[in-house]
């Protein structure tokens, strides 16, 4: 055992440093290096992220279509869209709400030469992809297509003759029918849902922006007949944009959807084209009853402007100050006073005037203390001026993120699809940073006065009345519905 202390007293002595005795000998220890200051930050750079983004090549093609290529030969892989104005949700006929997106939805369920199966095992085997959809509210449908650069010319026969030969088999329009119908009726009780449809009623009115889709009405009255009818009308090439990006040239793109598309001919239809909706008029507040609900799901928001706006970039940076994941309702509601899980805003632009909206999922409980303060959020980016550091963090976000999403070769298309669908000018993203570094707080400031009036905003919630309906009306006028969507006595 003595043994043992000894041992362990001599590596403790090897392993503590000894500091040193002073006045025996021993030199004196090195001076301490100078403190640092703690900055408690990043370094920030205050130059503007300078852009120029590789150009596409672009042609028009013999049938009406524009071309836009960008080269990207670092993988051997090739990805399109194939983009018709006009075939969108915003082209429902009257009565018909969702037919765009049914047509979009059956078109690669079989072609004249193909079943289903065989469309879905071709892709299968290439490992490639070709999908078509039309949104709501869109002026557009798309046919997208991905595939190795070996595969690319299988894939693209495949795609197109889904895009000119769709079949609209009465087998699979009964299937679809019946997945529709079980979804129609499980949407009922999803407050997402809910609170979307009302909400875009309440804004838009009429407008064929108003429409969420199908309804069991319009189910019902879809045929094979109005299916084909509208294929045969909307799906033409005259105003077309094809977007291709990766391991191909112009030339060969060119070429190749030439002699694909070949049988795909001009209609002599011109651009079809949009109106604005009516004015919404005053400050109101619509809740959708949903008894037993613990949560109230909100969505708020007003008529705005449309995408070709001089106010845009203003808009863009209004909203990364207010309603971004880092931004000012995200702060005080959620990360302050924890009232929710998540609450945001954004813009919803097209060719006609869009919206402001922002929505959050709140306990019941909290109900009138999350619609004050956001109401408050509101009120005051339109009262007060944005502090410069905060105002100077959101440019920059929103400048650096722009420049990151460059990495991406189908970003880049978009971006070029987007200058294409709005007769953008050839350097529109080039000085993209520039306008946003452009943008200052009396800007920001103006459109929130503008676009974001307490005395306008459509107030939408989801909740139970009996719990929630006295806490919504000192806040306006408020009217109940049902989750049929019908109005409450």
């Amino acid at each position: 055992m003595k043994n043992y202390l000894a041992l362990c007293s001599l590596l403790l002595a090897l392993a503590v440093p000894q500091a040193p005795i002073l006045g025996q000998g021993a030199a004196a220890p090195p001076a301490p290096p100078p403190a640092q200051p703690f900055k408690n930050r990043a370094p920030v750079s205050t130059e503007v992220i300078k852009v120029k983004l590789p150009r596409a090549q672009e042609t028009q093609l013999s049938n009406g279509a524009y071309l836009m290529v960008l080269e990207d030969h670092r993988v051997p892989s090739v990805q399109f869209e194939i983009i018709m104005i006009g075939a969108g949700g915003y082209y429902d006929p009257p009565g018909m709400p969702g037919l765009a997106d049914t047509t979009a939805s059956l078109m690669d369920e079989g072609t004249t030469t193909k079943s289903s199966e065989q469309i879905a095992q071709a892709l299968d085997t290439m490992a490639a992809t070709v999908a078509v959809s039309a949104s709501q509210g869109s002026q557009i449908a798309t046919v997208t297509g991905s595939a190795l650069a070996d595969q690319f010319d299988a894939v693209l026969a495949l795609a197109s003759d889904i895009l000119l030969n769709p079949s609209f088999p009465e087998k699979e329009i009964g299937l679809y029918k019946g997945r529709a119908r079980a979804g129609l009726e499980e949407q009922r009780s999803d407050p997402n849902f809910l609170r979307q449809e009302r909400y875009s009623k309440a804004v838009y009115g009429d407008h064929p922006a108003a429409s969420v889709g199908l309804t069991r009405e319009s189910l019902e009255k879809m045929t094979r007949d109005s299916l084909v009818s509208f294929h045969k009308s909307n799906y033409v090439p005259d105003h077309a944009i094809i977007g291709v990006s990766g391991d191909i040239t112009l030339a060969e793109a060119r070429t190749k959807f030439e002699t694909a598309l070949k049988e795909w001919t001009k209609s002599g239809k011109p651009r079809p084209g949009v109106a604005d909706p009516a004015d919404h008029g005053a400050m109101k507040i619509s809740l959708v009853n949903r008894p037993g609900s613990v949560q109230t799901a909100f969505m708020l928001g007003e008529q705005a402007i449309n995408r070709t706006h001089p106010d845009y970039e203003a808009m863009v940076v209004l909203n990364q100050i207010l309603g971004s994941s880092n931004g000012r309702l995200y702060r005080e509601l959620r990360e302050r006073k924890g009232y929710t899980y998540g609450v945001y805003s954004y813009s919803r632009l097209l060719r006609y005037r869009g919206d402001w909206r922002a929505q959050m999922d709140v306990r019941t409980d909290v109900t009138d203390a999350s619609l004050r303060d956001l109401l408050a959020e509101v009120n005051k980016i339109r009262d007060e001026l944005v502090p410069t550091d905060e105002f100077k963090d959101a440019q920059r976000s929103l400048t650096a993120s722009f420049a990151l999403s460059l990495e991406n070769p189908a970003e880049l298309l978009n971006l070029y699809i987007v200058r294409q669908l709005y007769n953008f000018p050839v350097d529109y993203w080039d000085r993209y940073t520039d306008r946003i570094a452009a943008v200052t707080p009396a800007q920001v400031q103006a459109v929130a006065r503008k676009y974001l009036d307490p005395k306008r905003l459509q107030i939408v919630a989801v909740g139970d009345a009996t719990k929630i309906a006295t806490i919504l009306r000192p806040f306006g006028p408020l009217e109940v519905f049902d989750d049929e969507g019908k109005p409450v006595k």
